[in-house]
């Protein structure tokens, strides 16, 4: 039987080709095929390169049927580099899809990480980096977008989301409205690429800002977390998805549910029985 091969999930440049790591590059050279998310963008980005290889499509409304035949491929001994139109696949992208089947079927998963437009946004924001939430794109629905406002808007860590210049706008107001229009934020667009630009101030003034300006480019927006006062009224159920978000950054359980309790303003007790079950 054929030893499977490897998944490679590879990062590539946001904007700035030079950001192309050496063994990004080698690792596109040397595998048997590529999966992309749009082979005509990857192809660009091979061409610049000097790289000549297969090319299958992996997009997200049909992760199930194209995983299908990779694991097929990676099964006969195959090896496959996982690609996204920039950064790192799964991040608000396809790929997790894929991923989760390697690793349920006994395929080595490896990453050949590059830029992510998250990290650097939060890294250039000015906003605390100390604790931060990866939030991606707000959904589109309306009922679903209000809801998921309303869980993060008393979480006291920044929250990072991505947003298209065509709904920069609506994001912005919604932002101002349910979070409050005095957070202080940080826009920050084209990363990496010639018109690159960090734009900060509160969520009323970038909201003010827009309303007079034409949105171009990709945007990165982070915002800071809610101030102590702001925390205090968090529901139990809420302060529990606060403490199990700590949990799985690494604290003990215990110690989660001290820290999420005292932004809450909840018993500890009550939240540590809640999330134990004792």
């Amino acid at each position: 039987m054929t030893d499977a091969g490897k998944l490679y999930v590879v990062g590539t440049p946001i904007g700035n080709l030079s950001d192309f790591s050496p063994r990004g590059i080698e690792t596109l050279e040397s595998v048997d095929y590529i999966a992309a998310e749009d082979t005509r963008v990857t192809l660009r980005l091979l061409t610049h390169f000097g790289i000549k290889k297969t090319l299958l499509s992996y997009y997200k409304p049909h992760e199930a049927e194209k995983s299908a035949k990779i694991l097929e491929l990676l099964h006969d001994g195959n090896s496959v580099a996982l690609v996204s139109d920039a950064g790192m696949p799964c991040i608000s992208d396809p790929g997790v899809y894929l991923v989760q089947r390697c690793y349920e079927q006994g395929i080595p998963v490896e990453s050949v990480p590059c830029c992510n437009a998250a990290i650097a946004a939060v890294a250039i924001s000015g906003i605390d980096t100390a604790r931060f939430a990866f939030e991606g794109f707000l959904p589109v629905n309306k009922k679903e977008r209000q809801e998921r406002l309303a869980d993060i808007s008393k979480l006291p860590h920044t929250l990072i989301y991505y947003e298209a210049p065509h709904k920069l706008r609506q994001t912005l107001a919604d932002l101002a409205k349910s979070l409050g229009g005095g957070r202080n934020a940080a826009l920050c667009r084209e990363l990496t690429k010639l018109h690159e630009e960090v734009i900060r101030g509160t969520l009323d003034e970038l909201n003010a800002l827009y309303e007079q300006t034409e949105p171009r480019g990709e945007y990165v927006i982070v915002i800071e977390g809610a101030a102590p006062e702001q925390a205090e009224g968090m529901s139990l159920e809420q302060a529990a998805e606060l403490a199990r978000g700590y949990a799985d950054g690494g604290m003990k359980l215990s110690e989660a549910c001290k820290t999420a309790a005292q932004a809450a303003g909840v018993s500890r007790k009550e939240l540590y029985k809640l999330l134990s079950g004792e």
